[in-house]
Formats: C-alpha cells, sequence, structure tokens
C-alpha cells in the first residue's frame, strides 16, 4: 500500500525517531499512485500504473548532517535507517548553512485531494486517449498526446515536535496535432487536481483547430509586433521572473531583483501598475500544500502589488542571516486578470500576431531577464480584430519585464502548470528572425 492516512503515517515515523539518538532527527515520509497512457501516431503506445513509497531520514550532530533513504518500514528497517543517517552525518564536514528541526507549527487545510481523481481507472484514460485519436483521424491529423494522473501524500516529523501531512491528487494532459502533410501543428495542455474540471474532447478539438488553421503558413518580417500571448505562452517568461524572487541571489547580486549599488528591488516598481501576483495555497483552482520541505508554514503572499515588488522569499538560513522573518517560495503563482476572452482580445485587434506556445526558452542575460526561444503549434496574423492567415514561427528575443512594462490588456486567467495566468496583450514584443519548423 502506498497511500496511508495521517494516523498511519504518524505511526510510522514515530516509530522510526524512537531509534534516534542524534541531537536532531527530521523524518519525511510520501507515498503516490500514478496512473498513465501515452498515445502518438494514432495509436496507443504505452499505459501503465506505478505505485511508489518512500522514507529519508536526516539526522544532525551539530552541524555535520547525514541522509539516508528506504521503502520498508517494519521495526528492523527503520532502526537501519536512521542509524544509517547518524553514520552518515558522524563521517560528514559540518554545513555552514545548517538550520536545526523546526518546532511546532500550525497548518491550515488546503483542498488538494480529490477523491474523483484518486478514482481514475484505465478505462477513463483509454477514453481520454479516444478522444483525441478518433476526430484526429477524422480531420486527416495525427495525434500524439499524453495523459498522467497521480494520488499521494506527503508527510514529516522531527524530533522537535512537528507533524506536517498533505494528501493531493491531480491528472496532466498534452496533446500535438498534425496534419497528416506536415505543414500544420496544433497544441493543448490542461492539469487540474479535480479531474472533473476536465474535458479530453475540448482540448483536443483546440489543438486540432490549431493545426487545420496553421498549415500554409506565411512569412512576414520579424520585428517588434502587438501580440496575444496565450497563458501557455507566457508562462515560461513568467515562470523565470517568478524564480528571480529571491532575496539571496538578489542581495548577492546575481539576479534581476539586486539593486545597483548593493541590496534589493523590494518596494520599487518594475512593471505596469495593473500588475498584480500572488502565491496562495487555498485557492480552489490551484491549491498547494500549506507547508513546505522543512515544515513551514505557507500563506497567501503578494509577490507584486500595482507593479511594485512587495515580498521576496526568504530561506530560514538567508532570513537568520539578515534579521528577518522567513519567507517561502510560493508553489504557485496568481496573476490577477480582467474580462476579456480571447475572442475580444483579437477583435480588438488591428493588427498583431497571436501566440499559441513559445518553447525552448534560454537565458540571455540574468541581469535583465532577456530570454530567447521559439513560437510554434499556431502562430497567427491578426488584422482588423480577425485572424487573418497563420505565420511561419519566430524566434524572439524578450524579457518579461519588458513584456510587462508594453502591458496593453489583461484577458481572463487560465491555469497553465499550477498557476493562474491571463490572457495578454502586449506591444512591441520583439521577434528577430524566421524559423522554418512548423
Amino acid at each position: 500500500m502506498s497511500i496511508y492516512s495521517k494516523d498511519e503515517a504518524k505511526e510510522i515515523m514515530s516509530r522510526a525517531l524512537k531509534f534516534s539518538s542524534a541531537d536532531g532527527c527530521e523524518i519525511s515520509l510520501s507515498g503516490n499512485i500514478s496512473g498513465n497512457i501515452r498515445y502518438a501516431r494514432n495509436t496507443v503506445s504505452t499505459a501503465g500504473v506505478n505505485s511508489n513509497q518512500n522514507m529519508t531520514v536526516q539526522s544532525n550532530f551539530g552541524k555535520k548532517v547525514g541522509v539516508a533513504t528506504i521503502d520498508e518500514f517494519d521495526d528492523a528497517s527503520l532502526e537501519k535507517v536512521v542509524k544509517r543517517a547518524e553514520e552518515l552525518a558522524k563521517l560528514s564536514p559540518e554545513s555552514p548553512e545548517f538550520m536545526p528541526p523546526l518546532g511546532p507549527q500550525t497548518y491550515e487545510e488546503s483542498k488538494t485531494a480529490i477523491q474523483k481523481t484518486a478514482e481514475i481507472t484505465p478505462e477513463f484514460r483509454a477514453e481520454v486517449a479516444a478522444s483525441s485519436i478518433n476526430p484526429a483521424k477524422k480531420n486527416g491529423i495525427t495525434a500524439a498526446g499524453f495523459f498522467d494522473d497521480y494520488s499521494g501524500f506527503n508527510s514529516m516529523m522531527n524530533s522537535n515536535g512537528l507533524f506536517a501531512f498533505n494528501k493531493n491528487t491531480g491528472m496532466n494532459f498534452t496533446v500535438t496535432m498534425r496534419t497528416d502533410d506536415g505543414t500544420g501543428s496544433g497544441w493543448s495542455t490542461r492539469d487540474y487536481n479535480d479531474v472533473s474540471m476536465f474535458d479530453a474532447a475540448e482540448a483536443s478539438q483546440i489543438a486540432i483547430d490549431k493545426a487545420l488553421m496553421s498549415r500554409e503558413a506565411k512569412a512576414i518580417e520579424p520585428g517588434k509586433y502587438t501580440v496575444i500571448l496565450e497563458p501557455a505562452a507566457s508562462i515560461g517568461l513568467l515562470g523565470n521572473m517568478f524564480r528571480s524572487f529571491n532575496a539571496r541571489s538578489a542581495d548577492e547580486g546575481r539576479s534581476f531583483m539586486a539593486k545597483e549599488g548593493g541590496g534589493n528591488k523590494l518596494g520599487e516598481r518594475i512593471v505596469d501598475e495593473r500588475v498584480n501576483v500572488y502565491s496562495d495555497p487555498f485557492n480552489e483552482i490551484v491549491p498547494t500544500s500549506t507547508w513546505t520541505g522543512d515544515g513551514f508554514p505557507r500563506k497567501k503572499i503578494d509577490w507584486l502589488e500595482n507593479g511594485v515588488v512587495k515580498n521576496l522569499s526568504y530561506s530560514r538560513f538567508w532570513a537568520d542571516k539578515k534579521g528577518v522573518d522567513p519567507v517561502p517560495f510560493p508553489r504557485n503563482a496568481i496573476m490577477e486578470g480582467g474580462d476579456a476572452s480571447l475572442e475580444d482580445l483579437i477583435k480588438d485587434t488591428k493588427k498583431g500576431i497571436l501566440v499559441t506556445r513559445l518553447w525552448y526558452i534560454r537565458g540571455v542575460d540574468p541581469q535583465t531577464l532577456l530570454y530567447t526561444g521559439l513560437t510554434r503549434d499556431g502562430t497567427f496574423y491578426i488584422e482588423n480584430g480577425k485572424i487573418k492567415h497563420p505565420i511561419k514561427n519566430f524566434r524572439f528575443n524578450e524579457s518579461p519585464i519588458i513584456m510587462l512594462n508594453n502591458l496593453e490588456t489583461l484577458g481572463k486567467q487560465v491555469r497553465i502548470d499550477g498557476n493562474l495566468i491571463p490572457y495578454m496583450k502586449i506591444r512591441d514584443f520583439t521577434f528577430t528572425s524566421l524559423s522554418d519548423a512548423v
């Protein structure tokens, strides 16, 4: 059995903790059951179910730390893994950034586990694949996709009296549709904690429509264009920006958040005043665990408010060094949006480009957050409020900071990769060259 209840997990870790003779001991116990189905060339290629459980023990003598893992939980095995961690700790050099285990904490509950998702069957996965493959065949399109689902738990306990537990479920779906003549490509992705929010046929049809629309793409000159970015296009750039909200890398001068002359940009306006970003483990659409890997509680935190940097993340070590409270790095990012649909944004655009997706994103300059990459799977020219024709893919050079300072319109939010990101219309987005890839 891979999924334990709160009481079962607590009992196993309590037994393990009794074998500890170290100055401090921290135990993490997790387990999951996951299933998947993969298809390509309109045929299912693989499918299966996987089950895992694991315990990690970290022991310390002063600042000397050792870690050991095991997946058997009888008393003899538990004693073995604890003693192994202690042996390794005694052999290790001191860790200058070691922080002792936390004491007891209070955690609020977040609804991350949905029973319907935990009950997904192989038949359901087969229906997901069929919802892509059958309509693809009817439209002269080849489908390639992957659907996976999981149900699991994470828990921890330490020698200072801390105990934390969380159950979670989720599903991920990605499909690429290619026209049989090889000239058109469409793509779609979905991820949810609650599978009842997922419509495989709807997601597949979007990819099919994009593939059919993107045939016989025309080349236009690179340059600066007004763009409409779907959330799947902007999340790669925004995700890199979110990861820069780290106090240590800023204070040490290693990131965009570093201030010239020392310090960080906390309290400075860095993007358009309409940009508000926060994280919230209790959000019903993108819920997350309410505690970090070391047991520190997560709460709702504002990162950007009216374009101003409101918070940076502080590890326990860096917070202690700077004399401030720790601020854990978030598990989700929620960017506030507006009321406009994708269709509304297109209708309101005289000339521009609709971008379905960006990929192969690579850093160019960490100090300005400049990135390069390519469009793919459906790039379209807009004229007088309508999609006029597909265009060949571009290479871009752009910074999410510049992008969010060139914001024209915020649209509705969409869940993407565990985040909530709105459709956005951006002016002067920089395309540097053409790509012949479909």
